[in-house]
């Protein structure tokens, strides 16, 4: 089973990030929720440009990938599943949700940390948000999120099987939770009871510091309900909240070598969680 995953971990991947790309961005063009300000065409080619860019530097610097290494440490008997006699799907529910609160600890971390900030505002420097910002992450950060998650993998020895649901639902929700889509409120509602909806995830990425640094799940909504860094909508209303952060509010921002140098330019306000802005900023 691990050498089948193993064979057609590319060709999953690329099936379901493409399919549900061309099918959230099909539904964010019938059905809205903000109106568009930028070139789609100006934007898309910086975001997914930058996707390509992140996987072949992913697979050139890496000497090893996340599913190869779970597979590795099944064979080895490393890390905490492959030490319990667990049945196999409840090992393979608990690495997922194990794997998913990590990313959660992660994000909050990027945020926390003004050095990781740095890489991680180009994620938050777009002007618009849509179906591509979900992709829009720098290749330093990649390289940081790879390595994280290398070493989650040699700790908690989580089946091959649980790795690959795992990448294929984060960059499937990380597409949906950014898709420029408008819900009816009532299906909202329901939906952001246990994943993460689009209006949700707008919020984090509001201009305002105090909105910026709630809502950090990318998946599953009750961590942020745990941790209380959970807010229901932003102050100002998702037609009319700003989006982006301050430094970067040009259009020349949004082309692919722009957002590059980004993580070494200066900001002029701080945005990184322990600044502890006040909800009025």
């Amino acid at each position: 089973m691990s050498d089948w995953i193993l064979l057609r971990e590319l060709p999953l991947r690329l099936g379901f990030f493409f399919g549900v790309l061309l099918l959230v961005a099909l539904l964010e063009a019938v059905f809205p929720r903000r109106k568009r300000r930028y070139s789609r065409w100006l934007r898309w080619y910086a975001n997914l440009g930058i996707v390509f860019l992140n996987s072949g530097i992913a697979r050139l610097i890496m000497p090893i990938l996340p599913m190869a290494l779970a597979a590795r440490a099944m064979e080895k008997g490393w890390g905490l599943f492959n030490w319990m006699d667990l049945p196999s799907p409840l090992a393979l529910i608990l690495s997922v949700l194990l794997l998913d609160f990590f990313i959660y600890l992660q994000h909050v971390m990027v945020h926390a940390i003004p050095l990781l900030w740095r890489l991680h505002r180009m994620h938050h420097s777009d002007l618009e948000y849509d179906v591509t910002t979900g992709a829009r992450f720098h290749p330093l950060e990649i390289l940081l999120s790879l390595f994280i998650k290398l070493a989650l993998i040699l700790v908690l020895g989580p089946p091959v099987a649980a790795v690959l649901i795992f990448e294929v639902l984060l960059n499937a929700m990380a597409m949906f939770n950014h898709g420029n889509l408008r819900l009816p409120l009532g299906l909202d509602g329901w939906l952001r009871l246990g994943i993460v909806t689009p209006d949700m995830h707008r919020v984090h990425h509001s201009s305002l510091p105090a909105e910026a640094n709630r809502n950090f799940g990318f998946n599953l909504s009750f961590w942020d309900r745990i941790f209380g860094t959970y807010k229901a909508q932003p102050k100002l209303g998702h037609e009319a909240m700003e989006i982006g952060i301050d430094r970067f509010r040009e259009a020349k921002d949004l082309h692919l070598h722009q957002m590059l140098l980004q993580p070494f330019l200066p900001e002029r306000r701080r945005y990184a969680f322990n600044d502890k802005p006040k909800e009025s900023e």
